[in-house]
């Protein structure tokens, strides 16, 4: 480590024995509890966000380093201890905005319960977890912790947060590691909660699904004479006029110029034609008083022959 960060962790230290001078020789580092709603944190959901993503960065620097180190039997090469780590991450960066309490409980619980941990990852592995990348086994350790320990966290969430990871820090199709072992995961963790939400997912599918399935009613031939015998009817009103049903469309005669002047053509038509008919029929003075006199004439001639 450089002077600065031994100087920062040396302030930091000695700052806390003065303000708790009473507690020295109390609790040691490793026996301290950080609650999540502490007030003194910040506990949004960004917040947690982020204290995971310096999680598990942490974790990484711890596994390449006295992990690996603890795993090859070579225990004289560990000097980064997860707590350095955290307090050289505190010390280099602004995490004003982080939730430091939850970032400092996995940095302590998690490589405390790394054994625990490697046991339930590894159940739902076709590998060793030796043989897992770096990143994808520091982010498996932050879900297999958060499913155990951390029950007020739904399972989807912890779910979620691990692909967050992922597209972060991780490879491109780690996902489908990762996601495949949390969920086998929380099925044994988190039974109830998972049957709970299979249940809760089967009932909106089926009220989504009933309107879709009730059958139409069926129509006959009476409920239709029925049916047209209702529409038929009309009632009268107080004024004597006929009720007017809102079910019957009322079709009005639409003013069409062309048909007005097509109808008028006709009517003139047939008007003239019925005219010139009416003077062909009536006789004119000139004729009726000739026919007159013919019937006469012969009127008379056939007298003047009974004389005879």
């Amino acid at each position: 480590m450089t002077d600065q960060l031994k100087r920062a962790i040396h302030e930091a230290k000695t700052a806390k024995t003065t303000s708790n001078p009473t507690d020295k020789a109390g609790a040691s580092s490793e026996e301290q509890n950080f609650d999540m709603s502490e007030s003194t944190y910040k506990t949004t959901h960004t917040a947690v966000r982020k204290a995971r993503r310096f999680a598990m960065q942490g974790l990484y620097e711890w596994l390449v380093t006295d992990r690996r180190f603890e795993t090859t039997d070579k225990l004289g090469w560990k000097d980064n201890a997860p707590h350095d780590i955290a307090a050289r991450t505190r010390a280099t960066n602004a995490m004003h905005t982080v939730h430091i309490g939850y970032y400092h409980e996995m940095m302590r619980d998690i490589p405390e319960q790394i054994e625990t941990l490697d046991a339930l990852i590894e159940q739902h592995l076709d590998r060793k977890v030796e043989q897992l990348d770096t990143v994808e086994h520091a982010i498996l350790l932050i879900g297999a912790y958060e499913l155990q320990n951390r029950l007020e966290i739904p399972y989807k969430v912890v779910l979620d947060e691990a692909m967050k990871l992922n597209n972060h820090f991780g490879a491109t199709d780690a996902h489908k590691l990762i996601n495949a072992v949390l969920d086998k995961m929380a099925i044994d963790l988190r039974d109830l909660e998972v049957q709970a939400d299979i249940k809760a997912n089967r009932r909106s599918s089926q009220k989504a699904a009933a309107p879709a399935a009730q059958p139409q009613p069926q129509t006959t031939d009476e409920t239709k004479a029925v049916t047209n015998a209702d529409d038929n009817s009309e009632t009268p009103t107080t004024t004597g006029k006929p009720r007017i049903s809102a079910n019957k469309a009322i079709k009005r005669p639409r003013a069409n110029k062309a048909q007005a002047n097509i109808s008028d053509y006709r009517a003139s038509k047939k008007a003239s034609a019925q005219g010139h008919n009416e003077a062909a029929a009536t006789p004119t003075p000139e004729s009726t008083a000739a026919d007159v006199g013919l019937h006469d004439s012969n009127l008379v001639n056939s007298d003047e022959k009974s004389k005879d």
